[in-house]
């Protein structure tokens, strides 16, 4: 798989200059996280992000979007935001398309891109309270969280489909720990972010501290 040819949104292209490691830890990770994920109603161009391997698909009209701050992972801590833009008609668990995804680690985006075909490219982070932003080149999301119940027990899951050299492969992403609900406002700007990544104020499940497994492609 040519890691650079991973499909993906403008928005999550490598720079041409843009040097990764040779390796990186295999599938399956264990990470430690706090994560704020939201959702909203699909726009009407929310389908047309996805790769032609999938674009015949059934869709599920919601799309969602999260930051992660990993506090422990096999590759050492990093900050991450990503965005599916649809869920798939696939059963028991309606998979998840990721087209857009960023982090502020080198050896995150060699991993992610080996073992799952996520397009990652690099950002940078700025955390401040309930507040964050990425910048990324010719693009932007920021969100801020507000909690609304208390903490609760957390555990479940989202399962990816990704495309390896035209296949369509899935992944399980397990997770347990704590979380709050809550709402989320996001601002995003991008080539395509801004047609399907809906500004405005989300529910939102807030994680933290939590154990999160990413589980081997199938």
């Amino acid at each position: 798989m040519i890691l650079t040819a991973i499909p993906s949104v403008p928005e999550s292209l490598l720079a041409s200059d843009v040097e990764l490691p040779t390796s990186s830890a295999p599938a399956p990770w264990r990470t430690r996280i706090d994560a704020a994920f939201w959702w909203h109603r699909a726009a009407p161009d929310a389908r047309s992000v996805l790769p032609p391997e999938l674009a015949a698909s059934g869709v599920i009209p919601v799309t969602l979007g999260a930051f992660v701050r990993y506090r422990e992972t096999p590759v050492g801590p990093y900050s991450e935001v990503f965005a599916s833009p649809v869920l798939l008609r696939k059963w028991p668990v309606p998979p998840m398309h990721i087209p857009f995804m960023a982090v502020d680690s080198l050896t995150s985006v060699h991993g992610g891109r080996t073992n799952w075909a996520l397009p990652k490219t690099l950002a940078s982070f700025e955390w401040s309270g309930a507040a964050v932003s990425a910048v990324g080149d010719g693009w932007k999301v920021s969100a801020e969280a507000r909690a609304s119940t208390p903490q609760f027990p957390m555990a479940g899951g989202l399962r990816t489909l990704q495309v390896f050299d035209g296949e369509p492969r899935s992944a399980w992403v397990g997770m347990h720990g704590r979380a709050r609900l809550g709402r989320v406002t996001v601002s995003a700007t991008g080539p395509t972010l801004s047609r399907w990544l809906t500004p405005g104020r989300h529910p939102a499940l807030l994680i933290s501290d939590s154990t999160m497994n990413v589980g081997a492609p199938r």
